[in-house]
């Protein structure tokens, strides 16, 4: 995929410096807060108390607090510290990738809004290290990339590329941009009004009809991918020989049917909620030989 060169986004948020721990409330930490029941046992109620005033007001003013309280949030939450961020030469040009393709993604869906008479609203990406707080709650790097509508956030832990590569079968650059692009598809149908219809859809109907319509959002997500690539190469040539087959293979690889075969080593289609392995790949390719939004209807397809 050539890239190198090309412009780079200014939406990307590096949090992968900040550490999530603890999840708040009484119950959390392993400071002061679990040695209160023994204090309490040997000083009575007013020796703790005077301890407790101590070791907080000790804490305060020498900067180590939270690490007396030992993770106690007085707000309730996981708590977030912030560490210097290191990275190899490979992990700052996936960086410099990852920037360049969402700025594409922003060129192209620019462009296409701006021809309905719209206007795109650019979304963030957030690189992080095994967990994250989002709008839509605590992420982590087992749950994969994924795109929240609360905050119209991306969030990925760039180990998912290694997992793409050596789990799934699936390397190559435009495998990674593939990902990239189907969660900014999930943005498009986010600030289009589609997730939002979903949404309440699925309220009405049972776990299957809701799971269906979960499979529909998603390929509309892989059709929206493939729209991305083919006005990308049609304006920028950004596809080299063999590009195309990545991302191909990229879809194959995380269908519902292949992952429930590797993890159960048998297929329920009715708790499919992205689609299977032949449907993600038909989608991207409708996307990418088609370029309408038109033709990503898959909510109206009588076939999937």
């Amino acid at each position: 995929m050539r890239w190198r060169g090309s412009r780079q986004s200014s939406n990307i948020e590096d949090r992968r410096g900040m550490r999530v721990s603890g999840m708040g409330g009484l119950g959390g930490g392993n400071g002061l807060l679990r040695l209160l029941p023994l204090a309490f046992r040997f000083l009575g109620f007013k020796g703790t108390l005077l301890a407790v005033i101590g070791l907080v007001g000790y804490g305060y003013f020498t900067g180590n607090l939270n690490n007396i309280l030992g993770g106690f949030n007085l707000q309730s939450g996981p708590i977030t510290t912030q560490q210097p961020v290191k990275q190899s030469a490979a992990e700052k040009e996936l960086v410099q990738f990852i920037s360049v393709v969402l700025a594409d993604t922003e060129d192209t869906w620019h462009a296409l809004f701006n021809a309905q008479g719209k206007q795109y609203q650019e979304p963030k990406l957030v690189l992080f290290r095994k967990a994250v707080k989002s709008g839509c709650g605590l992420g982590s790097a087992q749950m994969g990339p994924f795109y929240c509508s609360a905050d119209n956030k991306v969030y990925i832990d760039l180990s998912f590329y290694d997992d793409l590569k050596n789990r799934y079968g699936a390397p190559g650059d435009f495998a990674q941009a593939y990902v990239i692009a189907h969660e900014i598809g999930h943005h498009v149908q986010t600030i289009s009004g589609i997730s939002s219809k979903v949404h309440h859809a699925k309220k009405s109907v049972g776990k299957v009809e809701a799971n269906q319509l979960s499979v529909k959002q998603e390929l509309q997500a892989d059709c929206y991918a493939g729209i991305w690539a083919h006005h990308a190469n049609r304006s920028r040539q950004i596809l080299e020989s063999g590009d195309i087959e990545e991302g191909l293979t990229a879809a194959s690889a995380i269908g519902d049917d292949r992952l429930q075969k590797q993890a159960q080593g048998y297929v329920t289609p009715d708790s499919f909620t992205h689609g299977s392995s032949a449907q993600r790949v038909k989608w991207f390719k409708i996307g990418f030989e088609q370029g309408t939004l038109k033709a990503c209807d898959t909510f109206s397809a009588k076939s999937l």
